[in-house]
């Protein structure tokens, strides 16, 4: 074999014609078939162009059927995205030596190189030989860069684009953000759901803070002049009196959907605004100066509310934050939305907010996180120590 193997070495140049495989010889040594003998065919050559990919059972559907991409710009890690996850990827090497036998009819029988007694045996032809695998472990998607692409150009009301190249900077379409982020589709659109993105005129945009704050006073301006409940505004009319104020359909429907929800009631379509929800847009608008005091904050969020809606502090966890500063307790905004998906980079910027984090405040700012495998106590165990000086006591998380 050695001298088999030698002259194979001398013709790697030679183009594999298709024959001389025996892949199928060498399968059936595992239902107890007849040894095998191994040959380098005569093509065999460089083993640097191609790489072998180790995927479960589960993956292999998405595999076979060509519903896979490999995402990533040249300065970044690749990741492997199926319609609905993402997975990293990683060469593994191997010390033990995985010879790449194409299927095919073997070779015919000769003389085993080894052998004293003249038994002839199946010889099998490898044309490479694999140095490792690419192995495939589900991660989270890598959404952070979603959120900074977003924010470079958001929409504004009654902006004007135009036709030249220069004004489109900044804004990305669907075939854009597939390949610049590194995430499945499924991930993607969840992303965008989550980050309050809208498709306009082709491009995925976020709606500026200003902007989605006047389009919401109107809406609730416009339902006390037309005696519309918060509960149940009929869709058609919103619409009709927003369109006649100068305010486009696909920008209305967009902030109706995302302070409230669409009910069906005898084949008409009405809108309820969640308390929560706009709420919530008041607290944010009343904090743009800073921090407050929070008999302060309270007094001014409750008197800006729309009538008939309540603020609770509670519905504000993981939006702000409160400390206590001598005799007062102040408030400040810190919210969940503007702190990093990857969960290092979380609690690195927690503990820069601050070093020491009791339970009930650090839950609303982790309680979103996603690892693939990993549970949120494991992630507390991971980027966390936890002390509690006695039973009773809430337990204090710093950074390990």
């Amino acid at each position: 074999m050695d001298a088999e193997m030698e002259d194979a070495g001398a013709q790697a140049k030679i183009e594999w014609d298709g024959g001389g495989g025996g892949a199928d010889a060498v399968l059936g040594l595992a239902g107890g078939g007849p040894p095998v003998s191994l040959c380098y065919h005569q093509a065999f050559g460089s083993h640097d162009d191609i790489v072998l990919l180790e995927a479960a059972d589960d993956l292999l559907p998405d595999l076979l059927q060509g519903r896979v991409t490999v995402r990533g710009r040249p300065e970044e890690e690749a990741v492997l995205c199926t319609p609905s996850a993402t997975y990293s990827m990683k060469f593994v090497g191997t010390s033990n030596s995985m010879f790449l036998i194409p299927p095919g009819e073997p070779s015919a029988k000769c003389l085993r190189p080894d052998s004293t007694n003249g038994d002839a045996n199946v010889v099998a032809a490898t044309i490479k030989l694999a140095p490792g695998s690419i192995e495939l472990v589900r991660t989270a998607p890598r959404l952070d860069k979603l959120r900074s692409l977003l924010r470079e150009r958001p929409y504004i009301l009654d902006e004007d684009l135009g036709n030249d190249f220069e004004h489109m900077k900044g804004l990305y379409t669907w075939q854009n953000l597939c390949k610049l982020i590194q995430a499945s589709d499924g991930e993607l659109l969840d992303g965008l759901n989550t980050l309050s993105a809208v498709e306009i005129d082709g491009f995925w945009r976020t709606v500026d803070a200003n902007s989605v704050n006047t389009i919401l006073d109107m809406i609730l301006h416009n339902s006390v002049l037309h005696d519309w409940p918060l509960n149940a505004m009929p869709e058609n009319d919103v619409l009709s009196v927003m369109e006649s104020d100068g305010f486009t359909h696909k920008i209305v429907t967009h902030c109706l959907n995302r302070f409230g929800t669409k009910v069906e009631q005898e084949a008409r379509s009405f809108w309820s605004l969640d308390e929560k929800r706009v709420c919530l847009q008041f607290a944010q608008r009343a904090l743009g100066a800073g921090k407050m005091k929070l008999a302060n904050f309270m007094d001014k969020w409750e008197r800006s509310i729309p009538s008939g809606m309540h603020a609770d502090l509670q519905m504000l966890e993981g939006e702000v934050l409160c400390e206590k500063l001598g005799a007062e307790t102040w408030v400040h905004a810190f919210s969940v939305a503007d702190l990093p998906l990857a969960p290092a980079d979380r609690f690195a910027a927690l503990f820069r907010e601050r070093p020491k984090w009791e339970w009930k405040d650090l839950q609303p700012y982790i309680r979103d996180l996603r690892l693939p495998g990993v549970s949120s106590e494991g992630l507390l165990i991971k980027y966390t120590r936890r002390t509690q000086p006695s039973a009773e006591a809430e337990p204090i998380f710093t950074a390990r």
